[in-house]
């Protein structure tokens, strides 16, 4: 399994950007398929992107799409996700986690981050 720590959430106004942050520690990081989730308030754990071990594919639902970007870099151990455009009904916890294949199930995610809170103001 790898350990995940997320950096980078803030209060923005609503059409600002943040860069999320995950660095993980393990050696078989390079082996993962890396995933952002969010959880506002109430509501259920819900997928956002996901990113191939290598890089080449990426995967977003589509209230993001557009405005949203995940990225990695295996040599450094880390998982970002760009956000641009915010809107208010982004304000969440977010939470990258790590899976041996492509699923927007979190279920079949084996390994968390703690969270990194995210509130747009309108």
């Amino acid at each position: 399994q790898v350990q995940l720590a997320e950096s980078g959430g803030a209060l923005v106004q609503a059409g600002g950007s943040l860069r999320l942050s995950c660095a993980a520690s393990g050696r078989t990081f390079s082996t993962y398929t890396m995933g952002w989730f969010r959880q506002a308030p109430g509501k259920e754990r819900e997928f956002v992107a996901a990113i191939s071990t290598s890089g080449d594919s990426t995967y977003s639902t589509d209230s993001v799409k557009g405005r949203f970007a995940i990225s990695r870099d295996n040599a450094k151990k880390s998982v970002n996700l760009q956000m641009n455009n915010l809107k208010p009904e982004d304000t969440a916890v977010y939470y990258c986690a790590a899976a041996r294949w492509y699923t927007r199930n979190p279920g079949n995610y084996d390994s968390w981050g703690q969270g990194t809170q995210v509130t747009v103001s309108s």
